[in-house]
């Protein structure tokens, strides 16, 4: 009998993640290509990073706590790495290259976290 495979009960926390970066990202670059004007109100995309920040930190829990447990620590692996630009961040500046740079430095890792999520490892 074939071995039911599932998602990762984590699975919405690491949509989640990826959605708040989204977000981020989006309203980041709408304000870097003047598009949208947020001198009112600055303190929206500081909101949303620490929320893709609390996210992940979130999604990573996984590791200790999900189930299936191969499936939960190889996504919770994966986004691990997302860690070092999301810290970075707050500490290069907003006017420079170096702060979207460093901000899309971590969206392979999130992606990378959200697929093995939903993806159910192969059992042998």
């Amino acid at each position: 009998m074939a071995a039911r495979r599932r998602r990762t009960d984590a699975a919405p926390l690491f949509a989640a993640a990826a959605a708040a970066y989204t977000a981020n990202v989006a309203l980041g670059s709408a304000v870097a290509a003047r598009i949208i004007d947020t001198s009112g109100f600055r303190w929206l995309h500081h909101a949303m990073y620490i929320a893709t920040c609390v996210t992940s930190a979130a999604a990573f829990s996984a590791v200790l706590w999900g189930r299936p447990k191969d499936t939960s620590r190889r996504a919770a692996l994966a986004l691990a790495p997302a860690a070092v630009p999301l810290a970075a961040i707050p500490y290069l500046g907003s006017r420079s290259r170096r702060h979207p740079l460093t901000a899309l430095a971590a969206a392979p890792f999130i992606v990378a976290g959200l697929v093995c999520a939903w993806r159910p490892a192969d059992r042998k």
